[in-house]
């Protein structure tokens, strides 16, 4: 849709309002017994370690220090929840999920973290998508593959984010796109649509808070996105 239109034009405002509400974090799970009650909807964050989950989470809330960063891969070892908004109307929780493929722990500890987030995003009934990020300069991975088949086969709709795009070239973006696209017709549960974004530059930073916006408003509970 252009950008330009009313339409389009209210969908960016009303993004940038509710990332203007307040935003707290509120724990960080380690077991599945820990997650929250709270019948809020959740949009989660998830991929391979050190693609800038936590920076982008940032850069939409606006706050340089809401969600931990590490220059140490795999260092995010849990479920982080954040509130967002206000809950009798639009609020939501921004969920930061530990990052997958990266082999410096040990085995059973990376066993521990894959079986919490794997059976997070199988089973949680007010999740109503997952953002899988993707470092634009390497695209989709094996093991980025497998997440995606197992969010397919759980019927869990999930939006493909590419970050740090301002590492590449606007050909080099073109052909990202294409290829990811390419990729994405096998998969059932990926949203049609691919965002591109920068942390560090804030390019398609208010797109995706309007999509996230809009699914704030996805009740009542167990509601399931269409693709």
């Amino acid at each position: 849709m252009d950008d330009d239109t009313p339409e389009r034009k209210a969908e960016l405002a009303k993004g940038h309002w509710l990332f203007a509400q307040p935003c707290t974090f509120v724990k960080g799970v380690v077991k599945l017994e820990g997650l929250p009650n709270d019948a809020l909807p959740e949009i989660a964050f998830a991929g391979r370690s050190n693609v800038g989950k936590s920076s982008l989470v940032n850069a939409m809330t606006g706050r340089k220090t809401l969600a931990r960063t590490s220059n140490t891969p795999g260092r995010t070892q849990e479920v982080n929840y954040f509130t967002l908004g206000q809950p009798s109307r639009e609020g939501l929780f921004l969920v930061d999920l530990p990052g997958y493929g990266y082999a410096r722990e040990s085995k059973d500890r990376i066993a521990t973290w894959i079986d919490l987030v794997m059976t997070y995003l199988q089973g949680r009934a007010t999740l109503r998508r997952v953002l899988l990020l993707i470092d634009a300069r390497h695209g989709i991975k094996k093991n980025d593959e497998e997440v995606m088949a197992m969010l397919d086969k759980a019927a869990v709709s999930y939006l493909i984010v590419l970050t740090k795009a301002d590492k590449l070239k606007k050909g080099e973006i073109e052909k990202r796109l294409e290829t990811t696209k390419a990729q994405l017709r096998k998969h059932v549960a990926a949203f049609p649509e691919i965002a591109v974004t920068s942390s560090e530059k804030g390019t398609g930073i208010p797109e995706l808070r309007a999509h996230i916006a809009e699914l704030a408003e996805l009740a009542p509970m167990g509601y399931k996105a269409d693709k």
